[in-house]
């Protein structure tokens, strides 16, 4: 049997959605092992004079803890 468990993780870019989502997993792979998968729940941006500055994803980041 195995367990699986979940963090939430928030990551930004200056470039994009898919960047700071990208950037969000590769820290959560080197936080913790056995990472399986991934749920974006929000992306938000900010702005500055009229343009975007920063991209931020919130995820949640399943990874299994046990196994056979």
């Amino acid at each position: 049997m195995s367990v699986a468990k979940v963090i939430e993780v928030s990551a930004t870019s200056k470039t994009s959605f898919d960047d700071a989502i990208k950037e969000g997993i590769a820290r959560a792979c080197d936080t913790v092992a056995n990472v399986r998968g991934a749920w974006i729940k929000e992306q938000k941006i900010t702005v500055e004079d009229g343009r975007i500055t920063t991209y931020r994803v919130n995820m949640q980041v399943t990874f299994v803890i046990g196994g056979e």
